[in-house]
């Protein structure tokens, strides 16, 4: 499906509905938390995997092409591997945004950026400059591997990770959960119970009788 498709269909749902499309998607740890203007992220990722020194960063930077999304695995260290020069020169690349495991620093700067970034700390505190660190190559980033490609979605609820060949089922089945999350809320709005919109009573029923059983919405 083409890139401006899968945009599409994402701005109609969210992180949470792609959860609950599919529980056994890839979340990144809630640590990692958005610093910019912009939260929403949907692009493929340009992996990066470094140790106290950001060098490999910049070289992501200047490597990925527009609209992929830096993905910085950073140990979890509390060191800044980037600030306001490379969030404005991911700006100039046309990327899609910039998440590090890691520290990220210049929020007088990213806090009004438009480039999505994330980071798991603020830190003044820059790394060195004296390795080439790792690029393209499967990384852990928020506790979840990461690989070259792999699709990152991201909104003020958090960052998930799937795999490209599963987006448009998993966005369509998201799509479906809105909806069904839709009906429900009017429902409500019109004074009726969430047991009229969910199949509580056979769920409980089925829970007490040791039976499988999925909670879900009727239709």
């Amino acid at each position: 499906m083409p890139a401006d498709q899968l945009v599409t269909k994402f701005l109609s749902v969210d992180t949470t509905a792609l959860c609950d499309a599919d529980k056994a998607t890839r979340v990144m740890d809630s640590g990692i938390r958005a610093r910019s203007a912009t939260s929403r992220i949907l692009g493929p990722a340009y992996t990066v995997r470094c140790r106290d020194d950001f060098f490999g960063v910049l070289r992501a930077i200047e490597s990925a092409a527009p609209g992929e999304v830096i993905v910085v695995d950073g140990g979890g260290r509390e060191i800044a591997y980037a600030g306001e020069l490379f969030a404005r020169g991911a700006l100039v690349r046309r990327l899609g945004g910039i998440i590090v495991d890691g520290g990220y620093r210049d929020l007088a700067y990213v806090r009004g950026c438009e480039l999505p970034i994330y980071s798991r700390y603020v830190t003044p505190m820059a790394g060195r400059t004296s390795a080439l660190g790792d690029v393209q190559i499967p990384v852990t980033c928020g506790g979840v591997p990461v690989a070259p490609g792999d699709l990152i979605l991201a909104d003020d609820e958090g960052i998930v990770v799937i795999e490209p060949d599963r987006a448009e089922a998993l966005l369509d089945a998201a799509a479906a959960v809105k909806q069904a999350e839709a009906a429900i809320i009017e429902r409500l709005n019109a004074g009726s119970h969430l047991g009229d919109g969910l199949n509580v009573a056979e769920h409980t029923d089925a829970l007490r009788r040791g039976q499988p059983s999925t909670l879900k919405f009727l239709t």
